[in-house]
């Protein structure tokens, strides 16, 4: 009897480490804030990630035509989302828990307590369940005295500024664009934006596929000035209806806006300037994919080319390092669907790094800073380096940004509208979504190629440059830089740059062909070109020419390919350098390709204790006797160096938080290994 009960305590003992090794598993999966709420509160509101989340980045880019793009996306989204979101559909139901699935990102929105959190974090195929703050609009200090000197007989100074009245007389106004905006609702029938709005055809409104609300409850108490579930447009706030002035505007004799003959189409993402995650990722997932007032028949016709977002999340109202990753794989969907997603960079300047809250800290978000009237940076618009996530040089540009003039009003009262000179990166970001329209108006096969859109907006940009003390390893002569990014923005340079582009990219891919390496790449149009210069490096920084190969200038596009017989040890980046007749070189994207030099390897293991970061070296093949140890920021920029006769901890004391690039190499150069890892 004794020896049985011994067997039964044995089998217990085993047992209790797997069951406290499940519950703890499950545990971490749930955001240490969303917890905390249950210290006062017995439901709440959360967001339910899902594991599985589609890979479309680089099918999409190869994807020529403007609603193939769009669909695809959301075809392959729902798909995932349809497939994989049962089991949690169903636990949600039995507890009778109100929910929202969504497919711009696998997710969905739930309410309910912890109990229920526990039982969904449980499952296999849920990845986390995140909180789902209250956000709040961000203004800077208002000027009013710039609305009694602001002259009405004129454009508004940020129009004339960026030379957006230049591309007017080149008849580039923005016709045929959409562009959208998520903010506080919008005023349609203000007499500055309802001619513009898609839903109104001069007599009658339709606002299906128009207008979208996101705000269904009162989110920070009392009540809602427009309402709730809103079927037509209102603004409970005014600074949407701003915002929308300042991309596509006309106000009587005025021309206020930057793409007048743009038309444009609203989200409500804030309730009286309070947002969360959820209401965010329901506007985002409408313009990737519109659908009727009564939320069904989803037309990708109907997407917008451009979204403006003048809004953020800082980390003082709950957006954090762990749902940082949300957002950004929801604005990188709506990327890969063929629109462009431009984002204020923030009013929490002038300290470095103060672009610190999404959505600006992300890579695909087209993060634009505040200028006044002399080009200098406004005092309040928010500075790079972005290391709140990863690191990266922000903003991308700059653009006016203080005594804004536009259009305002509220609750759709008419005895109410009116205009107002504002101050914000919120003003300064629809200047360069209506530059956006005026450069696809001229060449709209941009709508389909976001990448290249942006590369030229960049790149035309006035140059403006940092001065002491800078920022990150900005010094004067940096571009782009941690204040202005690339510069800023100049619509007539960018639209001439747009027309005279020689070379309409489809796609560029590399593959490994046994030892070899396998370019290929595909244009839609080319006019005016001369050639394509074959580059390749080994660390993604310094670049050698390998091959020339000449253009076949046809209007019909054409595919080429390549093979490189002999590729770097290691890691191989490759990218292509297209010039024309005159000289002007554009810059493909960059891929890369892995051949593991005499079976080298490393595995990470972050000691975040003691500010190290242990470096495994790993040798399967041929033996080296040093190596050097290099960590990048994911621009590019190296931040450390250190040699390593083997495996060993290297110290990275100062390191901020976020996502860098680790490479292992020779001392020659030749990169063995490369990873990215996460630093806390």
């Amino acid at each position: 009897m004794l020896k049985k009960y011994a067997a039964f305590f044995g089998l217990l003992l085993c047992c209790i480490p797997a069951w406290i090794s499940a519950q703890s598993t499950a545990t971490a999966k749930i955001d240490s804030a969303l917890l905390a709420r249950f210290t006062t509160n017995e439901t709440a509101e959360f967001l339910i990630i899902m594991q599985a989340q589609a890979e479309i980045t680089e099918p999409a880019a190869r994807i020529k035509n403007e609603l193939e793009k769009a669909r695809f996306v959301y075809r392959e989204l729902r798909q995932i989302s349809e497939q994989t979101q049962g089991n949690v559909r169903r636990l949600l139901d039995e507890h009778q828990a109100p929910k929202q699935p969504f497919w711009i990102i696998n997710a969905l929105w739930a309410k309910g307590n912890l109990q229920l959190i526990e039982q969904l974090a449980a499952l296999p195929e849920v990845a986390r369940i995140e909180d789902n703050p209250v956000m709040h609009l961000s203004r800077p200090p208002q000027d009013n005295t710039l609305l009694a000197t602001q002259d009405r007989t004129v454009s508004p100074w940020g129009i004339t500024k960026i030379n957006a009245d230049d591309v007017w007389a080149l008849g580039y106004r923005g016709q045929g664009v959409v562009v959208g905006g998520q903010d506080t609702g919008y005023e349609w029938e203000h007499p500055a934006i309802k001619a513009h709005y898609r839903g109104w055809d001069g007599s009658a409104v339709d606002h299906n596929y128009s207008w979208h609300d996101a705000i269904s409850t009162v989110i920070n108490g009392g009540a809602n000035s427009c309402g709730l579930n809103l079927m037509s447009p209102c603004d409970d706030n005014a600074h949407g209806t701003h915002t929308a002035g300042t991309m596509v505007g006309v106000y009587g004799a005025d021309t206020i806006g930057v793409a007048p003959a743009a038309q444009w189409i609203g989200c409500r993402n804030m309730e009286e300037g309070d947002g969360t995650p959820a209401t965010y990722i329901e506007c985002f997932e409408w313009f990737a994919m519109p659908t009727n007032l009564n939320d069904g028949a989803p037309n990708a016709a109907m997407k917008p080319n451009v979204i403006n977002n003048s809004w953020g999340c800082p980390g003082s109202e709950g957006c954090n390092s762990s749902n940082y990753a949300t957002m950004n794989t929801v604005i990188n969907n709506v990327r890969d669907a063929g629109i462009l997603v431009v984002v204020s960079a923030g009013n929490s300047g002038s300290s470095c790094s103060s672009v610190n809250a999404p959505p600006a800290i992300f890579a695909n978000a087209f993060a634009v800073g505040a200028t006044n009237s002399s080009d200098n940076i406004a005092s309040f618009s928010s500075r790079g380096p972005a290391i709140a996530y990863t690191t990266l040089s922000k903003p991308d540009v700059s653009a006016p940004g203080v005594g804004v003039y536009s259009c305002t009003g509220t609750d759709n009262n008419p005895t109410g509208y009116g205009t107002a000179s504002w101050n914000g990166t919120s003003m300064a970001g629809p200047h360069v979504a209506g530059l956006a329209a005026l450069v696809m108006s001229a060449r709209p096969d941009l709508k389909t190629n976001i990448p290249l859109l942006e590369t030229l907006i960049k790149n035309n940009s006035v140059p403006r440059y940092a001065t002491s003390p800078f920022c990150g390893t900005d010094n004067a002569s940096s571009r782009p830089n941690n204040v202005f990014g690339w510069g800023r923005v100049d619509a007539l340079a960018t639209v001439n740059a747009a027309i005279a582009l020689p070379v309409e990219w489809v796609s560029f891919s590399a593959r490994p062909l046994g030892k070899h390496s396998e370019l290929n790449w595909t244009t839609a149009i080319e006019s005016e070109c001369n050639a394509y210069a074959i580059m390749r490096s080994a660390d993604a920084i310094r670049w050698e020419k390998i091959e020339t190969v000449p253009c076949r200038n046809s209007l019909n596009g054409a595919d080429y390919t390549y093979i490189d017989r002999n590729p770097l040890p290691g890691i191989n980046y490759y990218r292509l350098e297209q010039a024309d007749h005159n000289g002007a070189k554009w810059n493909s994207a960059v891929v890369s390709l892995s051949f593991n030099a005499g079976g080298v390897d490393m595995r990470l293991q972050a000691q975040y204790s003691s500010d190290m970061i242990y470096v495994d070296i790993i040798q399967n093949g041929k033996s080296f006797d040093a190596f050097v140890f290099d960590v990048y920021s994911v621009d590019g920029k190296l931040l450390r160096s250190s040699p390593l006769e083997q495996s060993a901890s290297v110290v990275l004391e100062g390191l901020s938080s976020g996502l860098y690039v680790a490479s292992l190499r020779t001392e020659a150069g030749a990169v063995l290994a490369s990873k990215k890892f996460v630093w806390k």
